[in-house]
């Protein structure tokens, strides 16, 4: 009953974000505001892990080729396929639950300890659109970081190539350019679109309805973090699913 009871409050609060919207000029800096921290202060660990990653990748996959018969445009094929259809979408996603989701959990949660939310709702402020609506517009932008993560990831990966010398520059490009599917694209920026509601609006559920005080804020963030990957993984199985079988 108590995970009924959550989901239900959980849907409650997203019907509740779109009541009582606050004035225009107030929701665009605080829209502005949440651009700034959640995607543009996220544009640094993002850029760094999809290069590295992959790099990883392109190696991984040059070392298991041992066949003569197998071209080296493989590489790149399989590295343009690993990185559009999971890593970026997906393991980002994940990895943005750990930095994105701690930091609305435990901004929203020390608003509830400090009763901030309270004094909201004494100025007749509905503080679920305050606080929830804009980080939900913000993340509308998360599409642009998985953009970029994924070119960066590529970028590794033939960076990886050259320089390791596991194949030429020209393989890696025709690899990446075998048997294109634009759909793939696509299919990657649809779960982006959901992941990114996920990760605006669980980590919120969990920082407003806490209850405690400055030690169960770590905690919320915690749970935030768990329920969030958890959350994405699963949509992330349902979407594959549905958009690709």
């Amino acid at each position: 009953m108590t995970y009924l009871s959550n989901i239900g409050a959980y849907f409650l609060m997203i019907v509740e974000m779109f009541r009582k919207p606050t004035k225009w000029r107030v929701m665009r800096e605080l829209i502005f505001k949440d651009i700034d921290d959640l995607i543009i202060n996220s544009l640094g660990i993002v850029s760094f892990i999809a290069f590295f990653v992959g790099g990883v990748v392109t190696i991984q996959t040059a070392l298991n080729i041992d066949s003569p018969l197998i071209p080296k445009s493989l590489v790149g094929f399989a590295t343009r396929q690993s990185i559009i259809l999971e890593f970026a979408p997906t393991f980002i996603s994940i990895i943005m639950a750990g930095k994105v989701g701690s930091f609305i959990t435990s901004s929203i949660g020390t608003m509830r300890v400090t009763e901030q939310i309270d004094a909201l709702e004494v100025m007749g402020i509905n503080s679920l659109n305050y606080l929830v609506f804009p980080k939900t517009i913000a993340l509308l932008l998360y599409p642009f970081l998985i953009s970029i993560a994924m070119f960066l990831g590529i970028l590794g990966g033939m960076a990886a190539c050259v320089y390791g010398g596991f194949s030429t520059l020209e393989d890696y490009i025709v690899g990446i350019q075998t048997d294109f599917t634009p759909f793939h694209v696509t299919y990657a920026f649809i779960k982006t679109f959901v992941f990114a509601f996920l990760l605006a609006t669980i980590p919120s559920y969990h920082g407003y309805y806490m209850k405690g005080g400055a030690l169960e804020v770590g905690k919320a963030s915690t749970t935030s973090f768990v329920w969030t990957s958890v959350f994405i993984i699963l949509l992330n199985y349902l979407l594959t699913q549905m958009l690709l079988s």
